[in-house]
């Protein structure tokens, strides 16, 4: 991770522009097809890349530009998945949905997203950040036909990637995350198999690992879901000890007009932890000192050389406009801080 102080990052997504796909909609299809489809993910890619640094973030993603979804875009590039035959299941116990159906030995044949970190790689001299599916996840967002085992899938994904992930090293990415909002789900499977299949995907790296566990943004099940949750969300008690415990360097969690205590982040003392400062399910854009409010309060339980002001989750349903102006906020935010515990240094 950079050595600046309170280094701010975006958790995954940024909006894609009009001529790419249909705005302020989640996993829309394409609007463009083969080298054009190619050419266009690159310039949203440029985009992505010059607002982030022009509004002073220091840690750039992709901002997920060439991916439609954050789990199914990762799965469709392997083998033993059937896309045309879609089953319908109950994902994160909460929706039902048409996934695609696992119906052979899983394999990865070739590098997914190796060549989009490459080309982010030469926009930027910043650090860069890759975001990859978790292994728990990914099992639950399919229908699974071959393997009969949610475990036993789970360990065949965590193998593959650790493939990707290491690609994405030796292509020059520093921070992989790794989404895993099942984790705030199936508290059984994190503690029996959840966290040692996400520790294998990481396996042998020496780019920094960040797990990302979220209580769900930008569709109406997530909403309902979290409706029935009362006043604190205390789901990552269940997971942030075995995290802690876990080799994984950071943790991700939503924190700004969220019902998540903050005291649940001394759970992970020791560890880096990556705060969202900004509300994703609200397009009112924060002011600065709203944003250094959140992080100030979360000083009581992380290290400042330790924490890293981010968003809640992905910006892709916002209006562009919105989530660029909420990316300049959690900048300036990051920067009152950082100029208040400086000069307590002096």
């Amino acid at each position: 991770m950079t050595n600046t102080l309170l280094p701010t990052s975006i958790v995954g997504s940024l909006p894609k522009p009009a001529w790419l796909s249909e705005t302020e909609t989640l996993w829309s299809p394409w609007k463009l097809e083969g080298a054009a489809l190619a050419e266009g993910k690159q310039d949203a890619m440029r985009a992505a890349v010059l607002e982030q640094t022009r509004r002073g973030i220091d840690i750039i993603s992709d901002g997920e530009q060439t991916r439609q979804h954050f789990v199914t875009t990762f799965i469709e590039h392997l083998s033993g998945v059937d896309f045309e035959n879609k089953q319908t299941v109950l994902i994160r116990d909460r929706y039902e949905a048409s996934v695609p159906s696992v119906v052979g030995a899983v394999e990865r044949k070739a590098p997914v997203f190796v060549q989009d970190a490459k080309f982010l790689r030469t926009l930027t001299d910043r650090q860069i950040k890759w975001t990859l599916p978790g292994p728990m996840t990914m099992v639950d967002t399919l229908h699974d036909g071959y393997y009969g085992s949610r475990e036993k899938l789970a360990w065949e994904f965590a193998a593959i990637l650790n493939q990707e992930a290491k690609e994405l090293e030796a292509a020059g990415v520093d921070v992989i995350q790794f989404d895993e909002p099942a984790f705030n789900v199936f508290f059984d499977e994190v503690a029996d198999w959840g966290v040692a299949a996400l520790e294998r995907a990481c396996e042998g790296l020496k780019a920094e690992t960040v797990a990302h566990i979220c209580f769900g943004y930008g569709i109406k099940a997530n909403n309902d879901w979290k409706a029935t949750l009362g006043t604190q969300w205390r789901h990552y008690e269940k997971s942030f000890p075995l995290l802690q415990r876990s080799s994984i360097d950071t943790i991700s969690l939503e924190s700004h007009h969220s019902n998540v205590p903050l005291e649940v982040v001394e759970l992970v003392r020791g560890k880096r932890v990556m705060l969202g400062a900004i509300d994703v399910a609200n397009q009112q854009v924060e002011t600065p000192d709203e944003v250094a409010k959140t992080l100030r309060k979360a000083l009581a339980y992380v290290d400042a050389d330790k924490l890293i002001p981010s968003t809640n989750c992905g910006m892709a349903p916002f209006p562009r406009d919105v989530a660029l102006a909420k990316l300049s906020a959690l900048s300036a935010g990051a920067a009152v801080l950082r100029e208040e515990l400086v000069g307590a240094l002096v």
